[in-house]
Formats: structure tokens, C-alpha cells, sequence
């Protein structure tokens, strides 16, 4: 699990990149169609998220312990709950959704795994 967790870390940063621009312009583009959607503000939750859930997946690859495990399941359930919740007209939010859900997913069986191991 150490592999996928730098991975997965690596991958969530650079995404966030992505995740925030997107936003922003999501945003923009709400705010001048005056639509009422928030799809953009939760985007930028969204890639926040992704971003604290990467440099925590890199920071705990190593760890024995289920607390570094835990906070991958918050962090990217939260996320995955926010995104899918508040996409709206922004529709590239579900995808970013689905890759933290994925990430809760596997920090799930992460720990799982941890736990059947002692």
C-alpha cells in the first residue's frame, strides 16, 4: 500500500492544480450568469481537500499506525461528499468526486488490510 499511497499523493496534488482552475472558472461563470449555483466554491473546497489528502497520503505512506489511514477516509470522504453533492452546471466536479472516492475506498481496504496484518 505504500506505492499506492505515493501515487495517489502525487496524483492529488498535481490534480489539484486542475481541480482549482477549473473552479475558479466555474465560478466565474456562475457569478456572471448570476445562475445561483455554487458549483465553483465547491470546487475550490473539492480541490483543498485533494490537496491536504495527497500531502497526507505521501506523509503517512510509511506509517504502521491507522490514524494516517483515517484521515485519507475524511479527507477524501469529505471531498467525494462535497463534490458529488455540489457539482451542478460544473460538471467535471463529479470526476474529480469519483478519483477522492476512489481514494477513500482504497485507504478503507488500506486499513483493513493493516488491521488483518496484526
Amino acid at each position: 500500500m505504500k506505492v499506492w499511497k505515493l501515487v495517489s499523493g502525487i496524483l492529488s496534488i498535481i490534480l489539484f492544480v486542475f481541480v482549482s482552475f477549473q473552479s475558479c472558472a466555474a465560478g466565474v461563470s456562475n457569478a456572471l450568469e448570476a445562475n445561483g449555483e455554487a458549483s465553483g466554491s465547491a470546487g475550490i473546497i473539492v480541490a483543498i481537500l485533494m490537496l491536504a489528502g495527497g500531502i497526507v497520503s505521501i506523509a503517512t505512506r510509511k506509517s504502521l499506525g491507522k490514524g494516517g489511514n483515517i484521515a485519507l477516509i475524511v479527507l477524501f470522504g469529505l471531498a467525494a461528499i462535497i463534490g458529488f453533492a455540489g457539482y451542478g452546471s460544473f460538471s467535471d466536479l463529479a470526476i474529480w468526486a469519483g478519483w477522492c472516492l476512489i481514494n477513500a475506498v482504497l485507504a478503507v481496504v488500506a486499513l483493513v488490510m493493516a488491521k488483518k496484518n496484526n
